[in-house]
C-alpha cells in the first residue's frame, strides 16, 4: 500500500454555496489554489453508531468534544481493495483525525471485533468500538468531491462536495453508490481546511460574497431526515436541540 497520512491536527469550516458563488470563489482562487493530485473523486462512508445513534445524537447538541467513527472508500471497492478506518474527534472548533488503511476484508473484520488491533492507532480505534456498546453499521453516505490545495500553502485545502447521497440498508461499501439526495440540486458544500487561520484572500471574498458558515452534516441531515421519515416523537427533540445549539 502507498503511504497515507494517517493524522491530522487542523480547522475546518463548512459552507453552502450556490454554482455562481463557488464559481465566483474559484476566479479569485486562481493564483492561490491548484488541483489536487487526486482531484475528483467519489467519496463513500459507512457511519458506525450505536443502536440509540448515541454519536450523532451527541454531534446535533454541539458540544465542545464530539467524535465520529465512520469507514471510507474512495468508489465502489472490492473486497481487496484498500479502505479507511477513520476516528473524527472535534475539540473546541479543531478537528482531530486518527485513520488506519486495510482491505475492505480486514475493515469489516477489524469493525466488527473479529481482527485484533497491531498499531497503536489500531488500539484507539478499537477502544472506541468497545466503548461505544454495540456499535454498528449505522448509514452510508457519499458524494463528489473535487480538491484543491494552496499554492504557496500547501497545507490549506478547499473541497467542493455535492450530490451526497444516504440510505440505512445495504450498508457495506461493496453495495454500490445509491441512495437518498440530502441537497438541492446547484449548490455545493465547500470545506476549508487548515492548521492555521483562514487566509485573508479567502476571507475578503467570502464576506464580499455574503458567504457565511454552516453546520452542514451529512450523517446529521441524513440522521433527521430519518426521523421525519418515522414521524417521532425524537425528532421534536432533535429540532430543539438545533435551535439551542
Amino acid at each position: 500500500m502507498s503511504q497515507f497520512q494517517s493524522i491530522f491536527k487542523r480547522y475546518e469550516k463548512k459552507y453552502i454555496l450556490t454554482s455562481r458563488q463557488k464559481q465566483k470563489i474559484l476566479e479569485t482562487a486562481k493564483l492561490y489554489l491548484a488541483k489536487d493530485k487526486y482531484f475528483h473523486s467519489t467519496i463513500c462512508s459507512i457511519y458506525y453508531d450505536t443502536p440509540s445513534r448515541l454519536m450523532i445524537r451527541n454531534s446535533i447538541e454541539k458540544p465542545i468534544y464530539k467524535e465520529k467513527l465512520r469507514l471510507r472508500s474512495y468508489g465502489t471497492p472490492s473486497a481487496d481493495d484498500k479502505v479507511f478506518i477513520e476516528l473524527k474527534k472535534k475539540y473546541r472548533g479543531v478537528v482531530y483525525k486518527r485513520r488506519t488503511a486495510m482491505t475492505l476484508r480486514e475493515a469489516e473484520m477489524f469493525l466488527s471485533g473479529k481482527l485484533l488491533p497491531k498499531t497503536q492507532i489500531e488500539k484507539e480505534l478499537a477502544w472506541a468500538l468497545k466503548y461505544y456498546e454495540g456499535i454498528e453499521p449505522a448509514m452510508f453516505v457519499s458524494y463528489e468531491r473535487d480538491s484543491y490545495c494552496g499554492i504557496q500553502d500547501s497545507t490549506l485545502r478547499i473541497t467542493f462536495d455535492s450530490n451526497p447521497l444516504i440510505r440505512e440498508e445495504k450498508l457495506s461499501l461493496a453495495d454500490g453508490i445509491w441512495g437518498e439526495t440530502i441537497l438541492q440540486d446547484g449548490l455545493y458544500i465547500m470545506e476549508v481546511k487548515t492548521p492555521y487561520a483562514m487566509p485573508l484572500w479567502l476571507a475578503d471574498e467570502l464576506d464580499r460574497l455574503k458567504i457565511f458558515p454552516s453546520s452542514f452534516s451529512k450523517y446529521g441531515t441524513g440522521y433527521i431526515n430519518s426521523l421525519k421519515k418515522q414521524n417521532t416523537s425524537e425528532l421534536e427533540k432533535v429540532q430543539e436541540i438545533k435551535k439551542l445549539a
